[in-house]
């Protein structure tokens, strides 16, 4: 009898041991992970706009109509550290092709659009990479209304 369960424990020892060392790689990879987004989305060390880029923000509230990741208000929050409710709208005369949006006459793009303040705007230029991959215009959405919009460059 005792000899059965000497070879059991063997067995579940290594297994937890396995287990524990998977739970560690995997603890690490996300915390690599997490890491390598902050440095690239967040992070005000990797990123300074070139000044031939920079579009002068007025004080106050700022509109941004977002057609790609920024829809999501948990990625909003993160990025802009603000709390930020939306509502659907249309941008006319642009299509959306994968990251980007490109004019098109008689296309409308569909979006949401929110508010932040000019502090959030300068987060999201950071998080857009303003003068590397996007630029930032004003473009009147289907209200009538200007929002800033982010277009690849």
């Amino acid at each position: 009898m005792a000899g059965p369960l000497s070879r059991t424990a063997p067995r579940s020892s290594s297994r937890r041991r396995l287990l524990t060392r998977l739970g560690m790689i995997l603890l690490l990879l996300l915390l690599a992970i997490g890491t390598w987004g902050w440095w690239t989305f967040v992070s005000p060390f990797n990123y300074s706009p070139p000044n031939s880029t920079v579009v002068e923000i007025d004080a106050g509230e700022q509109r941004v109509f977002a057609y790609g990741t920024l829809r999501n208000p948990l990625v909003r929050l993160l990025i802009t550290r603000e709390l930020t409710d939306s509502t659907p709208a249309h941008l006319p005369g642009y299509r959306k092709l994968g990251l980007d949006i490109t004019e098109v006459g008689s296309a409308k793009t569909k979006g949401v659009v929110f508010s932040v303040t000019p502090q959030g705007l300068r987060r999201l230029d950071r998080y857009e990479r303003l003068g590397e991959r996007y630029h930032r215009l004003q473009l009147t959405l289907a209200d009538g209304q200007p929002a800033w919009v982010y277009q690849r460059l």
